[in-house]
């Protein structure tokens, strides 16, 4: 329709087809005629009424309807068979319902959780392992090649304080004792890995050989490996209960033993990106946007924290990530501008903006109507590990559910409010449960029509002309936005636009059952309405899968 308009002249206008946010003013709007009325020199609305003129010549069996609007919109009515036909694809293309190639030959390396192993996780760690995996899945969903990595930073002078603090504990003293060290670790934990150490056990963690240890209190070398290997461990066994794994652990030590921070250093020396000052050396920042030069290394020879960084990440670029996602707290906000522009300055082709960065904001946790602030385990905080069983009231696959959704189910950057009693709760306050009851919903009714999986398989085939019910065109509505919705939340790196949408999804299949019988006595309309719910009930198993919750059959 466009085509004839715009014949003989260089334009190449992109049509975005947009849903308008009020339904009275149809299914599909565009503003195609407006993009081009300037260059063509022409009314944008006299454009718009040639291009619905030709659309409706065409007698397009998706189209119902093509009307002008305001200063030269396009708003557009499909048909119903076009609207009913989502049921279809849903339920030929199944999980697969979605997803897309966007990302095809595409490799992107996403880092979250990353904490340092001097402690159990706490509730931040879970908020990123929520955010990273379900943003993991996304990009997967478009056919990336993704690798999701734990960076660990087990090479400062954190490291040191866990030591000296098992140490102390080894020696039989405790918080509060004259001789406990003033940066020491206070948790219970540390009490732990003393014991096992004295015990002289053997420890070992995710890609890491077995640590033995020697029971000597004086050999704080052991302390630090066996220390580190143990919280490791502990580490595995939170992410485990979560449900999050790991595609490659990487160790900070060994950006030191491989040479690969002194090469960093090197290359922006060499590029005459650094001076020496008062007997540091400075990284020039400035020249790539920081609102001041930075130290690289300080007058004791000792690298501030930014460079292992830029050194990092310039090994992720050399592994062949063209793009690199790192989910991190908010804290890390200040480093973004001093790693870009170490990798800016190494000259190695890192394009500008890498790596791309998630922050969150920390999680509040209410229980019982109160703030809980502290860990008798780890001594300052919430625990993962005390989120999950909490919220599943000791069933772990629930509290995984809880804990995962609920992580995720607020834009990152936002501070989030985590109540263990509204996770608990059995009603549409708790968003998971509203989820979870859809399906089970679905799955009651599918088996009261059949049990026969072919009976079931035999429904992608019926006739949907009888979903003409309000209730009905708001759900296929719904279930139509699914893959752009996923699109979407991967172009804005938001993984809580799938939670968004699956409660609404819910809140659809709910109002439905509640206005509309599925199991009536006229025989197509009950298939139809069987085909409706089975597809939604796909569509909400391929969002939950998405974040990494399970879809119960009966609650």
């Amino acid at each position: 329709m466009v085509a004839p308009i715009i014949a003989g002249t260089e334009l190449n206008p992109t049509i975005a087809l947009e849903r308008p946010r009020d339904p009275s003013h149809g299914d599909i709007a565009c503003n195609i005629a407006m993009q081009i009325a300037k260059p063509l020199k022409k009314n944008p609305r006299e454009l718009a009424q040639q291009i619905v003129d030709a659309l409706l010549a065409q007698n397009n069996p998706l189209i119902a309807s093509a009307e002008l609007a305001g200063p030269g919109f396009i708003n557009l009515r499909v048909t119903a068979a076009a609207k009913q036909a989502v049921v279809k694809t849903i339920l030929q293309q199944q999980d697969q319902f979605g997803k897309g190639a966007k990302g095809a030959g595409k490799k992107v390396i996403v880092e979250f959780v990353s904490a340092n192993p001097t402690g159990p996780l706490h509730v931040g760690h879970g908020r990123q392992g929520a955010l990273g995996d379900a943003l993991s899945a996304l990009l997967e969903a478009q056919s990336y090649q993704v690798t999701r990595e734990f960076y660990y930073n087990d090479a400062g002078v954190q490291i040191g304080n866990l030591a000296l603090s098992v140490q102390a504990r080894a020696k039989g003293f405790k918080p509060g004792d004259a001789e406990w060290p003033e940066s020491a670790y206070n948790g219970e934990y540390i009490a732990e890995i003393a014991q096992d150490f004295l015990a002289k056990k053997t420890v070992s963690a995710s890609n890491g050989e077995p640590v033995t240890a020697n029971g000597d209190v004086n050999d704080l070398d052991s302390i630090r490996q066996f220390g580190v290997t143990y919280l490791r461990n502990e580490q595995d066994i939170d992410l485990l209960a979560f449900g999050v794994k790991f595609d490659n652990y990487y160790l900070e030590s060994s950006l030191y033993t491989d040479g690969k921070v002194e090469a960093a250093v090197a290359a922006l020396i060499a590029a005459g990106k650094t001076y020496e000052q008062d007997g540091a050396l400075w990284l020039r920042t400035t020249e790539y946007g920081d609102d001041k030069d930075r130290v690289m290394k300080k007058s004791d020879g000792t690298y501030t924290y930014f460079v292992p960084d830029v050194a990092y990440h310039v090994v992720k670029w050399q592994r062949g990530f063209s793009q690199a996602i790192n989910v991190q707290g908010s804290d890390h906000h200040g480093t973004i501008a001093r790693v870009r522009a170490g990798l800016q300055a190494v000259n190695q082709g890192i394009p500008q903006g890498y790596p791309d960065y998630v922050l969150h904001k920390m999680v509040t946790v209410m229980k019982d109507g109160e703030e809980v602030k502290i860990s008798k385990r780890a001594g300052s905080y919430v625990t993962v590990r005390d989120l999950i069983e909490w919220s599943g009231g000791g069933d772990v696959q629930k509290g995984r559910d809880a804990v995962r959704f609920f992580l995720i189910s607020r834009k990152a950057d936002t501070e989030f409010v985590f109540d263990v009693d509204v996770a608990l709760a059995k009603s549409d306050e708790n968003p998971v449960y509203y989820v979870h009851y859809a399906h089970a919903r679905i799955c009651r009714m599918l088996a009261q029509y059949s049990e026969s999986d072919a009976d079931l398989a035999a429904l992608k085939e019926v006739d949907l002309s009888p979903l003409t019910a309000p209730r009905e065109a708001s759900l296929l509505q719904k279930l139509a936005e699914y893959p752009e919705m996923l699109e979407k939340a991967l172009e804005e790196l938001g993984p809580h636009q799938v939670a968004f949408y699956l409660r609404d999804l819910a809140g659809e299949l709910h109002s439905y059952y509640n206005a509309e019988r599925v199991l009536v006595d006229d025989e197509p309309t009950k298939l139809a309405r069987l085909a409706l719910i089975l597809a939604t009930r796909q569509v909400l198993r391929n969002g939950l899968s998405l974040i990494g919750v399970s879809a119960p059959n009966q609650m």
